[in-house]
């Protein structure tokens, strides 16, 4: 698979958007840098879309999980050419709780 097509999905953009308030809280700087970090982590998936581990196969495809520091980026690879993100979990939180 070369140069799959990323898609985040609003609720990823909204875990996103908590992750940096609640780092900017501090520091405004190190939350854009978070946020900067997870997006070119994530787009390491348009020509590895294996990189993470494999959590569970749905219908839908695999949902895997790629690391990037204390937080977990949740994807499924739907086909050849889309990879969607569902989220961004911090790492102590219990993501079967979100992923139904």
């Amino acid at each position: 698979m070369n140069n799959a097509e990323i898609r985040w999905t609003s609720e990823a953009i909204a875990w996103l958007k908590d992750i940096h308030d609640y780092i900017a809280i501090d520091s405004s700087s190190a939350a854009a840098s978070v946020i900067d970090g997870i997006f070119e982590k994530a787009s390491l998936l348009k020509s590895f879309p294996d990189a993470g581990y494999k959590y569970r196969t749905e219908k839908e495809g695999d949902i895997r999980i790629l690391l990037y520091g204390h937080y977990r980026i949740v994807y499924i690879v739907k086909s050849i050419e889309y990879i969607d993100i569902i989220g961004v979990f911090h790492g102590t939180l219990d993501i079967d709780k979100y992923l139904l």
